[in-house]
């Protein structure tokens, strides 16, 4: 199965046009006032990426009436606390690899990665300062809770007693929370209606979920090629996705826990040997049809859109991510 380019997904020349723009802009806001700083700073950048997020708050801003240059900037603050979140990540995940280049705390050192990671994360206040005093504290509540997302999964790691109700907390801080920072930001400075911001949130929420657990579920069915890293990563950090604390829970268990239960390092064949029985226990397809459901409550939140070509466009865009790991296993 070939991926369509989001480009396909979202047919509207403006959106592109003003995501074009963004990317130009995170090049001139990641600059420092010394150039090792802005090496740093925009190695991540460079690494490429989706810019989904940037594109959610473009999409968004399509919902008001006066999508100008605003959006720009909205979509150029959540790409920042994503990317100088994703900094802070690798440190504490000793990543040696980001988008299958080397992470900036394996090319430089955990000192360099969070103080760049900083960097970027106060030049998106700096950003969204001229959108707003509700702009400025929807970011800093955002980050606020990605950290509060980030720091469970660290009390999470290597336990395998934990549920379905933990994880969701964990992807709800981590993912969602800015995935819906991108789509309501991006509708505010595109001059929506209160009820519109507070729909398309609502969606967003719903898809962010999905983005993370669609993007755990890759980490067990996609190779090392796709993913820029080695499969079953997550399960050699100690971090145990609904997948796994699915089979956890099931006939699985005891073997599971008898490979991953007594702490890292996990032999590569262990590793291995639990993604079989993950996938092979069916808990790879439970998950995905529970996305699946979640899509449908995201497209009856945004269901009430006058424009019925938005609403193909948002549909396009929480399905793309399903389809992506159909592609994954297919290859």
């Amino acid at each position: 199965m070939e991926l369509p380019p989001l480009r396909d997904l979202v047919g509207i020349p403006r959106v592109w046009d003003r995501l074009a723009q963004v990317e130009t802009r995170l090049v001139e806001v990641s600059r420092a006032s010394t150039p090792f700083l802005t090496e740093i700073a925009q190695h991540g950048l460079s690494a490429g990426g989706k810019r989904y997020r940037p594109l959610l708050a473009q999409v968004a801003a399509e919902l008001g009436d006066n999508p100008g240059d605003q959006p720009i900037e909205a979509g150029v603050a959540v790409e920042l606390v994503h990317l100088g979140s994703l900094y802070h990540d690798d440190v504490i995940d000793e990543a040696a690899t980001r988008r299958g280049a080397a992470s900036v705390n394996a090319n430089w050192n955990n000192t360099i990665a969070i103080l760049a990671g900083d960097f970027l994360l106060a030049r998106a206040s700096e950003v969204a300062a001229p959108l707003g005093e509700e702009a400025v504290a929807l970011i800093a509540r955002t980050y606020a809770t990605l950290c509060e997302g980030q720091t469970l999964e660290l009390q999470l790691t290597d336990v395998v007693d934990h549920g379905a109700e933990e994880y969701f907390q964990v992807i709800g801080g981590k993912t969602a929370s800015l995935i819906r920072t991108a789509a309501r930001l991006g509708a505010m400075t595109g001059g929506a209606d209160r009820a519109t911001i507070e729909a398309v949130s609502e969606w967003a929420w719903e898809v962010g979920l999905v983005f993370q657990v669609t993007d755990d579920v890759l980490d067990l069915v996609a190779d090392e090629a796709f993913l820029g890293k080695p499969a079953g990563s997550d399960i050699g950090e100690g971090t145990f996705t609904l997948p796994v604390l699915y089979a956890l829970a099931g006939n699985e268990g005891e073997e599971i826990r008898s490979l991953i239960g007594s702490g890292r390092p996990h032999q590569r064949s262990a590793i291995d040997r639990v993604i079989d029985l993950v996938v092979g226990g069916g808990h790879v397809d439970q998950v995905l049809d529970e996305t699946a459901e979640r899509i449908r409550v995201a497209e009856k939140a945004i269901a009430g859109f006058p424009d019925g070509a938005l609403g193909e466009v948002f549909a396009n865009l929480d399905r793309y991510l399903i389809d992506r790991v159909e592609s994954a296993r297919r290859r």
